[in-house]
């Protein structure tokens, strides 16, 4: 399959504002989430991007960026538009929104968001993993996959939600949210309107499965490191930096 990696990155973050920008071991946090990006040795990467300064640092360190729109609502809006510009004659097949905050992200962990599509039936590919710390289990703020199991590593989506659930014994899994798409899976997602379990629970990919398209999630083994408020970007300076 034909893949483009596409990273939304957005100026606008309210807990951490400027955070693309952030420097991370000498380079901007966007960059080291690009670098990982080619890394998986998946296919083209590009970032996606509202704010000049943000694609002249990408350009600066080698890599591709877009300008969209400062107007989406949402990152698959901006990497629908993104895809369209790089893309027109529609030769891309796949599509991969790596999340801009993920600089730590290891370049297999991005790799398997591809592997639920060995299915032919699945539109849309994500991530999860097992909940180990019990805080987590009930913490509203780490979103629930509820899922079928089809192997050991994989699980066919039911609902994601920011509940405790299932209920009863068993794993628990917390959604990783980086995504895979098939060309017409994320045409068809971006032109749906938001649907009322979306709304409610405040989780985009509700709207994809209330409106009958099949999401699976690979299982692996840890969460990436998603930078969202000063302290998660100390850490993520510790670990890049050795």
């Amino acid at each position: 399959m034909s893949t483009l990696l596409l990273i939304p990155a957005r100026m606008a973050s309210t807990r951490l504002p400027g955070k693309p920008l952030a420097d991370i071991a000498g380079a901007p946090m966007i960059v080291h989430v690009a670098r990982r990006a080619a890394e998986s040795d998946l296919g083209r990467v590009v970032v996606a991007t509202d704010t000049k300064a943000v694609a002249e640092a990408v350009r600066a360190h080698g890599f591709e960026a877009v300008m969209t729109r400062a107007d989406h609502q949402s990152g698959s809006d901006r990497i629908f538009e993104a895809l369209t510009t790089l893309d027109p004659a529609g030769q891309v097949e796949t599509i991969v929104n790596v999340q801009g905050d993920l600089p730590t992200v290891e370049p297999a962990v991005i790799k398997a968001a591809l592997k639920p599509f060995e299915e032919a039936v699945v539109d849309i590919a994500t991530l999860g993993v097992e909940i180990i710390d019990e805080d987590e289990k009930t913490n509203p703020n780490v979103v629930k996959i509820v899922g079928s199991p089809l192997s050991p590593t994989r699980l066919k989506a039911l609902y994601f939600t920011r509940a405790t659930a299932p209920w009863g014994d068993g794993p628990l899994y917390h959604h990783i949210g980086l995504y895979a798409y098939r060309r017409a899976a994320l045409e068809r997602f971006v032109a749906l309107k938001q649907s009322p379990l979306e709304t409610r629970e405040r989780l985009e990919q509700l709207r994809a499965l209330e409106a009958g398209m099949r999401i699976d999630a690979e299982i692996v083994r840890s969460v990436p490191l998603g930078v969202d408020t000063p302290q998660d970007l100390e850490r993520a300076r510790q670990i890049l930096s050795n």
